[in-house]
């Protein structure tokens, strides 16, 4: 199989990559909605990961974020994430969906990433828009000069999610001629709906998942036997030859 993904990705034209939580938990990253870990004892996202948290709980919503922030640099991307970024810079692959929010990706040096929920990557003020470093959130900069509060670029519940991000993502899996789901269950909707129109606009799909996950039917090429880094340094090691 591992052989057949690698000729596919070599006769085709514009590739896209899909990325779900599998792909960050490899990396060592817990799970958000893993409960059982410090961010669950220390808070509850339930309450402060929405917009009505950051307007009328700011400390504790800025309290959550920075730690959330401090938790994520305790990791980073994983060999996987390294390949996915020379795969785009070489032009084996045209770009990558995502619907993770730990700007993995940006971090090993992709550059068109659709992040369906935003991510970590920068940050901004909630009232003017102002942009900001991450790390200077982190060192502490969370009020911006208008009085407004500084906030990650993620969809909070209570959000419209981006709609430009997601026309983006509707074009490229429109054009894709493969389609590459990556540790994601294809559960949450409506992100779940781009693998069904790469197929339905006629290209493969492959899902490599650990777990079946409901769109296995669909697919052209299915890898549950290997974890995501062991496929991709596989498909990596076989464009090689």
């Amino acid at each position: 199989m591992i052989n057949q993904i690698a000729n596919w990705l070599k006769e085709a034209e514009r590739t896209v990559i899909f990325t779900g939580a599998g792909m960050s938990t490899e990396s060592g990253l817990p799970d958000f909605r893993t409960k059982d870990r410090g961010l669950w004892e220390k808070f509850n996202p339930d309450e402060l990961a929405n917009v009505n948290a950051l307007i009328h709980n700011e400390k504790e919503f800025t309290e959550f974020y920075r730690y959330r922030l401090q938790e994520l640099f305790k990791y980073k991307p994983h060999q996987g994430h390294h390949i996915l970024a020379d795969w785009e810079k070489t032009g084996v692959i045209d770009g990558i969906i995502t619907q993770n929010v730990d700007a993995f990706h940006f971090d090993a040096g992709s550059e068109n990433v659709m992040e369906l929920h935003g991510s970590f990557h920068a940050f901004h003020c909630h009232d003017c828009y102002k942009p900001y470093e991450r790390n200077k959130y982190f060192d502490g900069e969370t009020k911006c000069a208008c009085g407004g509060t500084v906030r990650p670029n993620i969809v909070l519940f209570g959000e419209q999610l981006p709609q430009d991000t997601f026309k983006q993502a509707e074009v490229a899996a429109r054009a894709a001629d493969l389609f590459i789901v990556l540790g994601s269950s294809l559960t949450v909707s409506p992100a779940n709906m781009f693998p069904l129109v790469a197929k339905d606009h006629g290209a493969k799909l492959v899902i490599i998942n650990r777990e079946a996950t409901d769109f296995d039917s669909y697919a052209d090429a299915t890898v549950q036997d290997m974890s995501i880094k062991e496929a991709l340094l596989a498909i990596n090691d076989r464009l090689k030859q």
